[in-house]
């Protein structure tokens, strides 16, 4: 194999193909990258076993070929290298070992054969449908905060996507819980999505997919089965497997007769939020909200370190109450919302919140209460 390539496109493909290759790897192949030359192009791929990404990108191909090469360490060379060089990446006659040349460096990298290199198959897809890529990013990025961390409730640790009927329309729905919160969001559902399998995407998935949907205007292809994803973005396809696992009924916690209404300038509740959490103690990280007519009073309390409170004007003429929240999780929700106002909708102290945004109904939040 023997190729000259541009720098920036070189750097471009593998920034996105190395970021799935796992650090530590007790299979030598699996830190490797693909690489595939042929025709025009430089095809790349690189795996973990549970995700697969290959992308392919314009190259002067001299001698067609294919090799193998640790994936982090052909990225920070590539990396270092000046703007706008060529580089050239040639096997050795053995195909024991590679070298990778630009102006006058010139560094030597030691290969594995490609037959060793594994494949992720595929298998069939029983629906395909094409998305906007802003689409697709809204539904992550509004519901991944919420994805849980907790390894023992696996089926937690993604996002749950499915079709559903919602006011007489079809919706492509993505949800995410950790058991404390909850968040949905809701696009219309694209012509292929209708009757597709629920499924759940794995957290290294979604922060994968989150990293590639940057382009507001591209178009989406998403394939889905019951075990795996496929996603193609123009010259980038995913493969991942699916969490084998069942999504609980999240439609059960979602409170339907909460008639509290709190509504509160998205921006200076979060100032504040986050000024009175400075004095609470990691662990807890508790605020106390206690609400009167049209006002609101933040109130933090460390034994170790002392108090603090804040004022806040709200929209709120019901009966006065007091709820207590985790402030993260608070801060995490209203980082979602793009509207100017936040909508909690409250029952008493010890039942879940709801939170709207006001910019639209296409998600909602939903906040267990902490203790104070």
């Amino acid at each position: 194999m023997r190729i000259t390539i541009e720098r920036s496109n070189l750097l471009k493909s593998l920034n996105h193909v190395h970021r799935v290759v796992e650090r530590r790897n007790t299979i030598p192949i699996l830190s490797n990258v693909l690489l595939k030359a042929d025709g025009q192009s430089l095809d790349m791929k690189a795996t973990d076993l549970d995700l697969e990404i290959t992308e392919a990108t314009p190259a002067n191909v001299e001698q067609a070929g294919a090799t193998t090469v640790p994936a982090h360490l052909l990225y920070d060379i590539v990396r270092k290298l000046p703007d706008g060089a060529e580089v050239l990446l040639a096997t050795s006659q053995d195909g024991g070992s590679m070298t990778v040349q630009s102006g006058r460096s010139k560094f030597s990298l030691q290969c594995l054969p490609e037959s060793d290199f594994p494949d992720l198959t595929a298998g069939t897809f029983t629906h395909s449908f094409k998305l906007k890529a802003s689409d697709l990013k809204m539904l992550i990025d509004r519901t991944q905060f919420a994805i849980s961390t907790e390894e023992t409730r696996y089926y937690l640790n993604g996002i749950f996507f499915h079709t559903i009927e919602s006011g007489g329309d079809l919706k492509l729905r993505a949800v995410a819980t950790d058991g404390h919160r909850l968040a949905r969001a809701d696009v219309d559902a694209p012509s292929g999505s209708e009757g597709m399998p629920g499924i759940i995407i794995p957290r290294k998935t979604v922060g994968e997919l989150q990293k590639l949907v940057d382009t507001p205007d591209a178009i989406v292809t998403i394939e889905v089965s019951d075990a795996k994803i496929r996603v193609t973005l123009s010259s980038i396809v995913m493969t991942s497997k699916l969490i084998d696992g069942t999504f609980p009924d999240y439609q059960r916690v979602i409170p339907a007769n909460n008639d509290k209404e709190m509504r509160v300038d998205c921006t200076s509740f979060a100032q504040a939020v986050d000024r009175v959490s400075t004095i609470s103690s990691e662990r807890g990280r508790a605020v106390k909200l206690a609400l009167s007519d049209g006002q609101l009073l933040l109130t933090v309390n460390n034994p170790d370190s002392g108090s603090a409170t804040e004022e806040v004007a709200v929209g709120y003429d019901t009966d006065p109450m007091e709820i207590g929240f985790n402030a993260k999780y608070l801060l995490d929700i209203t980082a979602q919302l793009s509207g100017d106002e936040a909508i909690f909708l409250l029952a008493d102290a010890g039942s879940p919140t709801l939170v709207r945004d006001t910019a639209g109904d296409d998600a909602l939040y939903v906040l267990m209460p902490m203790r104070v």
